[in-house]
């Protein structure tokens, strides 16, 4: 006990009342460091070797840079059960987000959680370099070091959580502002003869140079009606993938034409009209929102400079009266 008040001691004098603290977070980071050291040199299984040197006799020499990619997230798979929700409500939940802010990969929420550890650890550290040297440096009170030092470990980690949010919202805006063209697109194709399949091929083709996210969403649709999965459902997973109230409405359109066995063209001529007369009220939405958000710069940037175009002269020739006397 007399080797620990020491230790206590010792971290008080020399890092202030947070010493204690300071030296737990560092021998706690230490551990974690040791702790992923151990598990990156984790003995692989046997089976495990014998299907690696399986995969490396049948890949040629030009596969090279897959097999790089295939190892680092080889690597990233001992930590799965780290990395992952082990919940299935929840792992479809995570991969739904990343798949609306455009990450398709299999990997994606791995990466994406990997990504929030690393930050998270990383930036933690760091405030806790910085607390230390502040610390020596000059008296800083608890409030400011407890701030100093987990301000920056909260940071780091939610900033992957942010930066899928805002990729999340500006493609679903994308996808809303360029949708009424590609349905106007997908109209003129059908009623110049081609199919509904052919003419989403078309828009996604089409549509690449101005709305990328809503290209990719229709070349995913081509690819799986390609590849024989069934139309309503493949419609179905693009409706639930983007999660716009547009999107669900045209799929169900599309359903419902398919399943009453009704003219596509006209469906499509209707909710097509539709989706122009909504971007125009959306339009004119947003024009008469503008005189209440100018409402505030006006009143700061205007009334302080009026006020003193006519109040300011009167002011000065009263100070000059009053300093006169």
């Amino acid at each position: 006990m007399s080797f620990v008040a020491n230790i206590s001691q010792t971290l008080t004098e020399k890092f202030g009342p947070l010493g204690p603290m300071i030296g737990l977070l560092a021998a706690g980071l230490a551990l974690v460091a040791v702790a992923l050291a151990v598990m990156l040199k984790k003995t692989p299984e046997p089976f495990d070797k014998l299907k690696a040197q399986r995969q490396v006799q049948n890949i040629s020499s030009t596969e090279a840079a897959p097999l790089r990619q295939r190892d680092r997230a080889e690597k990233l798979e001992r930590f799965a059960s780290f990395l992952e929700p082990q919940d299935a409500e929840q792992m479809s939940a995570s991969r739904l987000k990343m798949l609306r802010a455009g990450y398709r990969d299999k990997n994606a929420v791995r990466l994406f959680h990997f990504a929030q550890f690393t930050l998270g650890i990383g930036a933690l550290a760091i405030g806790v370099i910085y607390s230390m040297f502040l610390s020596s440096s000059q008296e800083v009170n608890t409030q400011g070091l407890i701030l100093s030092t987990l301000f920056p470990g909260v940071m780091g980690y939610y900033l992957p959580q942010y930066w899928v949010q805002r990729r999340a919202q500006t493609r679903t805006q994308e996808i809303i502002s360029g949708f009424p063209d590609a349905l106007d697109l997908m109209l003129v194709c059908v009623e110049a003869g081609q199919s509904l399949d052919q003419s989403i091929i078309r828009v996604a083709k089409e549509t690449r140079a101005g709305y990328p996210a809503l290209a990719d969403e229709f070349e995913i649709v081509a690819n799986e009606v390609k590849a024989g999965k069934e139309r309503v459902q493949v419609l179905k997973d693009m409706s639930e993938r983007v999660g716009i109230a547009d999107v669900s409405s045209f799929v169900t359109t599309l359903v419902q034409s398919a399943t009453f066995g009704t003219s596509i063209a006209e469906a499509l001529r209707v909710y097509s009209a539709e989706m122009r007369d909504k971007r125009v009220m959306r339009a004119e939405e947003k024009a008469n929102v503008l005189p209440t958000k100018l409402t505030l710069g006006t009143m700061m940037f205007t009334v302080p400079p009026l006020m003193i175009i006519l109040i300011g002269p009167s002011v000065y020739g009263i100070t000059q009266t009053l300093g006169g006397q």
